[in-house]
């Protein structure tokens, strides 16, 4: 028995130095496949020779051919194969003269969706999300590295969540630019902007109808993006809500709910260059679908992306009916599910499942007065996030137009413009405005000053250990190929006009399975488009006629924020609790509802009523009406508080 337990040590201690045999990559064969999944297509990238053409074959390990070629030197061909049996591996892949072996993990299709859920599960049940994604994480390390537990114990840290922490592609600045943030809300909550931004709203925001259609409002205000949507309206709105006894969980669900949808249909915002990219390969790839020299292809090789995702805002229509579902739970005062109960211990002034303390409300007004000493001064929350605002606005235009040039459309400037820098150019100039106005009005001391930021630095620190191991299960779920298998599994051959809510359907689970719409919209968009147009869904395209394919482009969009909205792994609904300082569990368990009415009447009336020919302000005024009575006859309306 010590024996085995030493040899059980030492294999841990080793595992991150052992090689990882499932990653062999040469010269002239390689893969970024992980895994090979039963019966779901993977590519392989073959080296010509570099003098002269070669030929090519592949062999299964039993020696049948499953496929040949030629591949011209100094070139990159790229293959695609799909293996159905494990016996198939290794294959045999001969280059010219040379000869390869390939081998990846092989497994069934649904254990790739096994860490995913294996995740949510255990944070729908035991409200604690840090743990269920590192299982989540060190399950999907475990498969991926051939069942070896040690390994994957090892291979979950240095394979995932370290390159998650240091990806400097995006998410690196999305963690500077959160905590940067924090570290603003913290300056202005000590300076008095916090509560001047209050004692301004509360002529208005003086009921909870009125501060909830200010919450709304101002998420609609912030559109240029999803990031800094959630987090400015959230911290900045708190302190109203919080005296209004709105609950935290009603705050973090308006929050989440006009973040994406807004940042989505806006064509001015970070969303929309990814977008227009992805539209434009789809396109690109579905003119070669028709006959050569049909106006079909000539239209689908010439239109304008831009135009393609113009058109399509209309057939968005989770997002748009998300944010009338919002105005409308905030203007009628009524509630779905678990919500009400929230509501309820919010105005009986019981706190909030979402808060730290059980007298919440009453730690907020107390950290208020506390604050009274220092004459409160909106100007000093506004000019700081007002300072984020223009600088990300303007320096998005900026880097856009040192790319393209300014003859350029904005669209193109903006698709073009260095997002990510944007946004920490933007929260780096807000805090030194809150810095400066701190120090220069001699509210604060210069050493108060840093003890307030890195205070707001602290309150972040939670909700960006969530962030980084949701990124690193959305890695996770890509070497294991979650995606490709729903996408395979889910779009099936099916009538035409069934494919918008299929296609709805595959981008919300995709986007419930791995946390991200992005990664959703880039898998399915290319997909789609080529797939719609092969089934006879482009009749009527770029003649100003109804078309099946900008209703089917648009459900890629609505439904990978539909199932955002509901997976507690999504990075924006991380944000959104964050902000709101709100349970991140509670806030997936009290929004889901209304995001599944939502969800269900943008596929029955809006993917499938105006394929079979319903108009779309018909789908959209229908979806309007149900909503209203869904919340008249199922709502509850809170009880009416008096705010002094």
């Amino acid at each position: 028995m010590y024996r085995q337990l030493r040899l059980a040590l030492l294999f841990l201690l080793l595992g991150p130095m052992i090689p990882n045999t499932f990653d062999v990559h040469s010269q002239d064969v390689r893969s970024d496949q992980m895994i090979i999944l039963k019966s779901v297509p993977f590519e392989i990238t073959l080296s010509g020779p570099p003098d002269t053409q070669g030929s090519y074959v592949v062999e299964d390990a039993s020696g049948r051919e499953l496929l040949s070629g030629i591949v011209d030197a100094g070139i990159d061909e790229t293959i695609s194969l799909t293996i159905s049996q494990r016996e198939q591996l290794p294959l045999i892949i001969t280059i010219g003269q040379s000869e390869f072996s390939f081998g990846r993990v092989f497994i069934n299709g649904w254990i790739s969706l096994a860490p995913p859920l294996i995740a949510i599960t255990l944070a729908l049940l035991f409200h604690e999300v840090i743990t269920a994604l590192l299982a989540g994480v060190w399950l999907g390390a475990f498969i991926i590295n051939g069942y070896n537990p040690f390994l994957a114990l090892s291979r979950s840290v240095d394979s995932y969540v370290v390159p998650a922490l240091g990806d400097t592609s995006g998410k690196t600045q999305i963690i500077v630019f959160s905590l940067m943030l924090g570290g603003l809300v913290g300056i202005v909550s000590k300076n008095g902007g916090t509560q001047g931004i209050v004692d301004k709203l509360k002529p208005f925001a003086n009921n909870r109808r009125r501060g909830s259609l200010a919450t709304w409002f101002a998420g609609l205000c912030i559109f240029f993006d999803d990031y800094a949507n959630t987090l400015i309206v959230g911290t900045t709105m708190r302190p109203i809500t919080d005296n209004l006894r709105i609950s935290r969980e009603k705050l973090a669900y308006i929050v989440d709910s006009t973040a994406a949808p807004v940042a989505a249909l806006v064509p001015i915002s970070t969303w929309v260059g990814y977008e227009i990219g992805l539209i434009g390969d789809g396109l690109r790839i579905a003119a070669n679908v028709p006959e050569e020299g049909t106006q079909l292809a000539q239209t689908l090789a010439t239109i304008s992306p831009f135009s393609v995702f113009i058109s399509t805002i209309p057939y968005m229509f989770y997002p748009i009916l998300a944010l009338t579902m919002v105005f409308l739970v905030s203007f009628m005062d009524r509630d779905l599910g678990p919500m009400v109960q929230a509501e309820k211990k919010a105005i009986e002034g019981l706190g909030t499942p979402g808060t730290t303390s059980s007298d919440s409300f009453e730690t907020s007004v107390s950290t208020q007065k506390s604050q009274r000493t220092v004459i409160p001064a909106w100007c000093n929350a506004i000019m700081p996030i007002g300072a984020v605002i223009f600088v990300v606005v303007t320096g998005l235009y900026l880097s856009g137009v040192s790319e393209t040039g300014p003859e350029a459309s904005l669209i193109e400037i903006l698709g073009a413009a260095d997002i990510y820098g944007c946004l920490l150019w933007g929260s780096t100039t807000g805090v030194l405005v809150a810095v400066l106005l701190s120090v220069v009005q001699r509210i604060l001391t210069l050493r108060e000053t840093m003890e307030a930021w890195v205070e707001g630095l602290k309150s972040m620190m939670n909700a960006m250990v969530i962030l980084i191991l949701a990124w690193s299960l959305g890695q996770v779920t890509e070497d294991l190929g979650t995606a490709n298998y729903l996408s395979q599994m889910l779009m099936g051959s099916l009538p035409v006009q069934v494919l918008p809510a299929l296609v709805f359907f595959t981008a919300a689970a995709m986007a419930f399975a791995t946390g991200t719409s992005w990664a959703t919209m880039a898998i399915l968009i290319p997909l789609v488009i080529p797939l719609t147009v092969s089934l006879g869904g482009a009749i009527g395209f770029g003649d100003g006629g109804y078309s099946i394919l900008l209703s089917t482009t648009s459900s890629v969009l609505a439904g990978a924020i539909f199932g955002d909205h509901c997976s507690p792994i999504s990075d924006t609904t991380v944000l959104s609790s964050t902000a709101s300082e709100c349970d991140h569990v509670d806030h997936v368990r009290t929004q889901m509802p209304y995001a599944l009415v939502v969800g269900v009447i943008s596929i029955v009336f809006g993917s499938i009523g105006t394929a079979y020919g319903l108009p779309v302000w018909a789908a959209l005024l229908i979806g309007v009406l149900l909503l209203i009575s869904i919340l008249k006859v199922f709502g509850k309306t809170g009880l009416t508080v008096q705010i002094n």
